[in-house]
């Protein structure tokens, strides 16, 4: 396995993992990738911004990403918003813990403070996953999603670079190297 920052090379390869996770309608806001032309925007916004997103590549093929964003508006840009998946075939693999790692270390070396994310509040692994790096649960949005005739809550959590430090939550490792 690799891991390397995004490109434009691997927009389509991550459409297609993108795709695949919110096709299994439990782990993402959407249910289905968005449409290829506004994710070629996104990617190409993160590059042009130098924001944080981390590929995990399996011989040419993006199978898990993590990206933390920061908010734009004036009061808030200290904050970065993660969100991140792996393809189903590539889970259990510590390959979201790696991701994870080196998309904190990016992000609070490029001066973010605070990081916050919002998890399905059944998605036990990944709850489990973001409290090993320090996150905290903040909230519950009780009924906050409906799909497929079920309501789920959705739990908010934050992470402060402090906290992370403490934990030792992230390396100083290159995004390029392989693991």
């Amino acid at each position: 396995m690799k891991y390397e920052y995004t490109s434009e090379s691997r927009i389509d390869s991550f459409w297609q993992a993108l795709d695949q996770v919110a096709r299994e309608r439990k782990y993402l806001m959407f249910l289905k990738g968005p449409e290829i032309g506004s994710t070629r925007a996104f990617i190409r916004e993160i590059i042009q911004n130098n924001w944080t997103q981390i590929f995990a590549i399996d011989g040419n093929e993006v199978v898990g990403w993590c990206d933390i964003l920061p908010y734009s508006r004036e009061g808030i840009t200290h904050v970065g918003h993660l969100g991140m998946g792996v393809t189903l075939a590539h889970r259990n693999k510590k390959i979201g813990t790696e991701l994870m790692d080196r998309a904190l270390t990016d992000a609070f070396h490029k001066g973010l403070e605070r990081i916050e994310l919002d998890v399905m509040a059944s998605n036990d692994r990944a709850i489990a996953l973001y409290q090993k790096f320090g996150f905290q649960k903040e909230g519950r949005r009780r009924k906050a999603r409906f799909v497929d005739g079920t309501y789920e809550d959705i739990i908010t959590m934050g992470l402060l670079n402090e906290e992370a430090d403490q934990v030792g939550g992230h390396n100083s490792g290159s995004c390029a190297a392989s693991a």
